[in-house]
């Protein structure tokens, strides 16, 4: 529902609290979702969140209407997810409670945020829990990958688009055919990533062969506008026009791991981390730079200044960067 444009159909699946308080609170509770929210997996996870919420403040608690929560509701409803989620799950999902109360509030609907006061539960990190390949296993996977098909010509050039660039998945899915293209007598690719930001990068050499190898094989340079990792027609074995969805991509990556018989359990971000974990630290220690501590320039973060991250590839060859 909240992935999905707001129309008068959608206002009959608000929880009913909110229905509850008249037209102002639905429209309110709504417009957070559709204005206040740009990213789709964001707005996915905090209606989620917020519904349900809403829906236990009904059905365990007994408020009946939004402006009766209080912040005993909330601390009660987060000592419960505690049990049942992990510490992570339960922040994200106190964080989006008191984001569309602080909506409600500033539209007038409720005097007070009841989730403001309510501290969730403590967590630090010292060690990522990604997953992360060898460049042994990464190698296995992409030469195990039958590229007689489309599919398989599809299918490795996204996961060595994953690997060698470190996109996230949204914005390898995301790309079109003109975001591939050559600079200086090298291709590059364009990513655009969460936050908006675009991200630029020369690829690695088994990247172009890959990336080209599966655009000429599917006929895709006539269409720069189109979708670049598109799902196959039903039946047809052809391209169609619409992408590759972020489930059925998942379930790519966990047959194609399978099938190379690696038993590690990745996922999406495993290769972003695969690609991280294998630079070369000597080639960035000549220019005076780390990669441990902060990401590289490379990455899409935000922790370099842009003189740095231009002058560094002016000084490195992305070829002699990753150990895969």
């Amino acid at each position: 529902m909240l992935n999905q444009p707001v129309n008068a159909s959608s206002l009959t699946t608000c929880p009913r609290l909110i229905t509850a308080a008249g037209e102002r609170a639905h429209r309110r509770f709504l417009e957070f979702f559709a204005a206040n929210i740009r990213n789709p997996h964001t707005r996915r996870a905090y209606g989620r969140a917020v519904t349900e919420f809403l829906d236990w403040c009904e059905v365990t608690a007994s408020v009946v209407s939004i402006i009766e929560v209080q912040p005993l509701h909330v601390a009660s409803w987060v000592e419960g997810k505690t049990r049942q989620v992990s510490t992570p799950t339960v922040k994200q999902q106190l964080a989006a409670v008191r984001h569309c109360f602080d909506w409600l509030v500033t539209g007038q609907i409720v005097s007070l945020n009841p989730a403001a006061s309510v501290r969730g539960p403590a967590h630090r990190v010292q060690v990522g829990k990604t997953p992360v390949l060898d460049s042994e296993d990464a190698r296995r996977l992409l030469n195990s990958i039958d590229t007689g098909t489309l599919v398989g010509l599809r299918d490795r050039a996204l996961i060595a688009l994953m690997i060698y660039s470190f996109a996230r998945i949204g914005a390898a899915l995301g790309m079109k055919v003109e975001d591939v293209y050559t600079q200086n007598r090298r291709l590059w690719v364009r990513l655009r990533e969460k936050g908006g930001k675009r991200h630029e990068m020369p690829c690695h050499h088994h990247l172009e062969d890959y990336l080209m190898a599966y655009i000429d094989g599917a006929g895709l340079s006539d269409d720069p506008k189109g979708l670049l990792f598109r799902s196959m027609g039903r039946g047809t074995g052809r391209m169609s026009v619409s992408s590759l969805g972020q489930a059925n991509a998942h379930a790519m990556i966990q047959r194609r791991v399978a099938a190379a018989g690696i038993a590690t359990k990745i996922g999406y971000h495993s290769f972003r981390a695969t690609g991280t974990t294998q630079l070369r630290p000597e080639r960035f220690s000549r220019v005076g730079l780390s990669p441990t501590g902060k990401a590289p320039p490379l990455h899409g973060a935000r922790h370099y200044s842009t003189f740095k991250y231009f002058n560094v590839w002016r000084l490195l060859k992305l070829d002699s960067c990753l150990l895969i």
